[in-house]
């Protein structure tokens, strides 16, 4: 019975990976299927759609759009999360669990009820859709992942290394400079790459407040309601390849700094 059961384990968890990644291997092969056809059988293999996908203007366009916004977000996020992950993490007052809640409620609040309310919002304060309001839906939303990576982070730190510089003439912002923020430099890292992302993978903040200029997401979902193509299927394939080489270089980093 236990040998039974060791086998099933291993046996779960492999078919469980396969039946997620048959979905993606379906994608990418059909990004060299040499026709427009989606569909097996695949009888002659092209690089032709990466071609397409490099002179279509809409989509190289689409895509520079994405990643500066995913940059600028990114880059607003890591602030206003480091601010709050070094407020909330030492400090005890009253009220802390109420501010800790109130961050992380972006995080797991379902993405579209938080669309339709980055929406309402922007048009209380009279911002219009477009670029400014997606970078700041974006980073509304990045922030609790930031501030939970530096919160994780700060726990490790040791007070006495703090006090340690504090003894040795080092006021606050050179205890920090000098311990704190070199402590944190793999949280904040993976933060980073995890915040970008998400931001570039964004599509329903991006849909509801985007103004003319699309996203690359809500480029790829107006082509899909004409129909699916090999072009789409390769634009997604260069997107995951990314993602996984900045997932992988992330996590080594990673790895190398905890060691």
């Amino acid at each position: 019975m236990s040998r039974a059961r060791d086998l099933a384990l291993p046996a779960l968890y492999w078919a469980f990976v396969i039946y997620l990644l048959i979905p993606i291997a379906v994608m990418v092969a059909m990004g060299f299927k040499d026709s427009r056809f989606i569909g097996f059988p695949i009888e002659n293999w092209t690089l032709r759609w990466y071609g397409e996908v490099v002179r279509d203007q809409d989509m190289m366009a689409a895509f520079g759009y994405s990643v500066f916004i995913a940059v600028a977000s990114t880059a607003g996020a890591l602030v206003l999360g480091l601010l709050l992950g070094l407020f909330i993490g030492p400090n005890r007052f009253f009220g802390r669990a109420v501010l800790f809640a109130l961050m992380a409620l972006p995080a797991v609040m379902p993405g579209i009820i938080s669309a339709i309310s980055l929406r309402l919002f922007i048009r209380a304060i009279d911002l219009e859709p477009g670029t400014a309001a997606i970078i700041l839906g974006h980073t509304i939303h990045n922030v609790p992942f930031v501030t939970l990576m530096v919160l994780t982070r700060l726990n490790a730190l040791k007070p006495s290394l703090i006090e340690a510089a504090k003894d040795l003439g080092a006021d606050e912002l050179v205890a920090f400079c000098r311990i704190t923020l070199p402590f944190l430099r793999p949280a904040l890292l993976g933060a980073c790459i995890f915040a970008l992302l998400v931001s570039f993978d964004d599509f329903l903040r991006s849909f509801f407040l985007g103004g003319f200029e699309p996203t690359l997401p809500v480029l790829i979902f107006a082509k899909l309601r004409s129909g699916m193509s090999p072009e789409i299927n390769a634009i997604s394939t260069i997107v995951l390849l990314i993602t996984a080489a900045l997932g992988i270089w992330a996590e080594r980093f990673m790895r190398r700094n905890r060691a």
